[in-house]
C-alpha cells in the first residue's frame, strides 16, 4: 500500500456557537479503503465538504500528495454527496456525459466512460430516463456513476450505501475494492458498520467533531480490558465477587461474559469457574466494531 496521499491536518470549523470539527487529523493512503463513521452531526459531511472545497476550514490544512489542495487538484476528486446533487429533469446519460466533460474529459471519452458505468451499475436501460423518474436506489447509482465516470484520483463518498438493495450493495462493494486495487484512495461514510468492518482497511471514528479512534478493525477491537465468555452451568450470581479486577458484564443462560482488568490472570478466573462445577466453554471475546462504536460515541465530549 502506498504512503499517505490525502492528509487532513488539524482542521477545525465552527458554525456560530457550534463546534463542528476540532483539530481533526487523519490520512488516507493510496489503494486504501477508509471507513469514516460517526453519529449524525459528528462532523463527517463537514469534513468531506472541506476536502472538496465546498466549505472552508477555520484552521488547519488539507494536503494532496504533500501539497495544499487547489481547485485543479479537487477537480480530480470524485465526490458523492449524501444529498442528491443531480439535475432532476435531465436525462441520465446526457447528465453523466456533461458532468464528465466538466471534469475535463473530451466528449468521446466522456461518452465511453458513461456507457461503461451505466452497464456496470445496471442502468443501461434507464439511460434516457429523467433522473426524477428513477427510484431512490437508482438515483443513488447515478450519483455514484457521476463520481466515477471521469476516473478520479480520489473517491469521497458520503453514505453511498443508503437506500441500496443487497444486489446493488454487492456491486458497489466490488467497485470500491476494485478502485482501491487500482491505487485509488477511497473514503466513505456509513452507518452500516457490518459493511465498514467487511470492506475497510482502516476505520476512523469521529464523535463531537474529534477523531476518537483510528486504525484497522483488529487494532480498534483490541482493548486493555480482556473479556471472556465462560459457560459454567453451576455458577451462581456472585461467583466472581472474590476475584478483584473481574467484572460480570452480562449473562446468557449458563454463559457469563466477564471483563478482566490489566494484569489479572485468566487462569485464576478459570479456576474460580471450575470451583462452581463443570465448565463447558472458556473463550476470549473481542468486541465488535458496533460495540466499540457505541462505547466511543456515547462518551461525554471533552470540556
Amino acid at each position: 500500500m502506498d504512503s499517505a496521499l490525502l492528509e487532513i491536518d488539524r482542521i477545525s470549523r465552527r458554525f456560530g456557537a457550534v463546534v463542528a470539527l476540532h483539530d481533526l487529523t487523519f490520512s488516507v493512503r493510496g489503494g486504501e479503503v477508509f471507513g469514516f463513521v460517526g453519529s449524525n452531526g459528528a462532523g463527517k459531511t463537514t469534513t468531506m465538504r472541506i476536502v472538496m472545497g465546498v466549505l472552508a476550514a477555520d484552521s488547519g490544512e488539507i494536503r494532496w500528495q504533500g501539497r495544499p489542495t487547489s481547485f485543479v487538484m479537487r477537480r480530480r476528486f470524485g465526490y458523492m454527496p449524501e444529498e442528491r446533487g443531480l439535475y432532476a429533469k435531465m436525462r441520465v446519460r446526457e447528465q453523466l456525459v456533461y458532468l464528465a466533460e466538466l471534469h475535463g474529459l473530451p466528449t468521446a471519452e466522456a461518452e465511453q466512460g458513461t456507457d461503461a458505468w451505466l452497464a456496470r451499475l445496471g442502468l443501461t436501460t434507464r439511460a434516457n430516463d429523467e433522473v426524477q423518474a428513477l427510484s431512490h436506489g437508482n438515483q443513488q447509482r447515478v450519483q455514484l456513476a457521476a463520481a466515477l465516470v471521469f476516473a478520479p484520483d480520489l473517491l469521497l463518498l458520503d453514505e453511498p450505501f443508503a437506500g441500496l438493495d443487497p444486489v446493488a450493495v454487492d456491486v458497489l462493494s466490488a467497485v470500491l475494492r476494485e478502485r482501491a486495487k487500482a491505487g485509488i484512495p477511497v473514503i466513505f461514510s456509513s452507518h452500516q458498520l457490518d459493511l465498514v468492518e467487511r470492506l475497510c482497511d482502516r476505520v476512523g471514528i469521529i464523535a463531537h467533531g474529534r477523531m476518537v479512534a483510528c486504525g484497522t478493525v483488529n487494532e480498534l477491537r483490541r482493548t486493555n480490558i480482556e473479556r471472556f465468555w465462560i459457560d459454567a452451568p453451576g455458577a451462581a450470581p456472585g461467583w466472581t465477587d472474590a476475584l478483584p479486577g473481574v467484572k460480570v458484564i452480562r449473562t446468557d443462560g449458563s454463559r457469563w461474559l466477564v471483563a478482566l482488568e490489566p494484569g489479572i490472570d485468566d487462569q485464576a478466573v478459570l479456576q474460580a469457574a471450575l470451583a462452581t462445577g463443570p465448565v463447558r466453554g472458556f473463550a476470549q471475546d473481542v468486541p465488535s466494531l458496533s460495540e466499540l462504536f457505541r462505547h466511543l460515541v456515547t462518551e461525554e465530549p471533552p470540556a
